[in-house]
């Protein structure tokens, strides 16, 4: 044990030589090791230890919950992301091609620090949206790319508050509570009930919106690559390569979740699932492939057609697909 708090201790020397001496008393800005454990308690909890005590018992009925947690967390993203523009980007102060961190006490420069160590505390509220799931057992919501984007968010953000709160990296910050107030009204309408599906059409082009979000957060810290700034290099690389491992994670899961349903429906209809519904709504007498005819023959009993083709059927056309009954539920 002595060992590793010598470790420990020696980090965080070397670390406090190139903070900002602005946030360096502020909370959990010691050291890394405090968020490290957070963020290694949040990946244990929510993979191992939340499975595990939900493994026998019911799910919990958390509607209200949700709902309530969903507008707090629009109403947080709002203010951050008035903050933060209120600190450069909203004022005229900060330019998108170049912008050095200034570490005088100027108001606005004070209100964009505080406003970026805002952003960092809300990547730790971001974990109740996995621990509801947990709770309610959706297991199957808890992919690889949502424990990756909660685990490594309050790491990353931690390096910008410790030395560069505020400058060219706080694009990062803005646009990404933009994204979260139209995220988090999405899913608090979606907790509402089933009633409010008819309004959620959009959610495909959420997940769209959040990979533009990262092309965006991509070309704004590499062009720093190519032109002169006051601005570390390293931090670019560090928000640019973010950018483009959360593009790509996002990018797999819109091709699993979107991408998946037009297959299953093209092979459908290529099969012949989809044939022969006439405009009053009933099925034609014959097709040439004959799987469908008003009353089934008996032989087509037998080749398995009424098992299989007619649930096939009324699964696609009636629109019941994989991805309602995940957002109903």
């Amino acid at each position: 044990m002595a060992v590793i708090a010598n470790i420990i201790q020696d980090v965080n020397k070397y670390l406090n030589k190139y903070q900002d001496p602005r946030t360096a008393d502020w909370f959990l800005m010691s050291g890394p090791f405090p968020t490290l454990g957070i963020c290694l308690s949040y990946v244990y909890i929510v993979k191992v230890l939340g499975p595990k005590f939900m493994e026998n018992r019911k799910p919990f009925n958390l509607k209200n919950m949700l709902i309530y947690y969903n507008f707090a967390q629009v109403v947080f993203s709002v203010w951050i992301f008035y903050q933060i523009g209120m600190g450069g980007w909203f004022t005229g102060e900060y330019s998108l091609r170049c912008q050095p961190v200034d570490y005088s006490n100027k108001s606005s420069t004070i209100r964009m620090v505080h406003a970026s160590w805002w952003y960092y505390f809300s990547k730790f509220t971001e974990f109740m949206d996995t621990i509801f799931f947990v709770l309610r057992k959706k297991n199957d919501h808890i992919s690889t790319l949502h424990v990756i984007h909660h685990g490594i968010m309050p790491m990353s953000v931690w390096f910008g508050v410790k030395y560069t709160p505020g400058g060219h990296s706080t694009f990062f910050g803005f646009l990404n509570t933009f994204v979260h107030i139209i995220m988090y009204s999405y899913y608090m309408l979606s907790a509402m009930g089933p009633h409010m599906q008819k309004y959620l059409w959009w959610k495909k082009y959420l997940t769209a919106l959040q990979m533009i979000q990262f092309v965006a957060i991509m070309v704004h810290a590499f062009q720093l690559l190519f032109t002169e700034c006051n601005y570390p290099r390293a931090f670019v690389w560090w928000i640019g390569m973010h950018a483009v491992m959360f593009f790509f994670l996002f990018k797999e899961f819109y091709n699993q979740t979107y991408n998946r349903r037009h297959r299953l429906a093209a092979k459908a209809a290529q099969n012949g699932v989809q044939n022969g519904l006439k405009q009053n709504g009933h099925a034609s007498k014959s097709y040439a492939n004959g799987h469908l005819n008003g009353h089934l023959k008996h032989d087509e009993k037998q080749n398995g057609v009424q098992n299989g083709v007619t649930k096939v059927s009324e699964y696609y056309v009636n629109g019941s697909s994989e991805i309602h009954q995940r957002i109903r539920s």
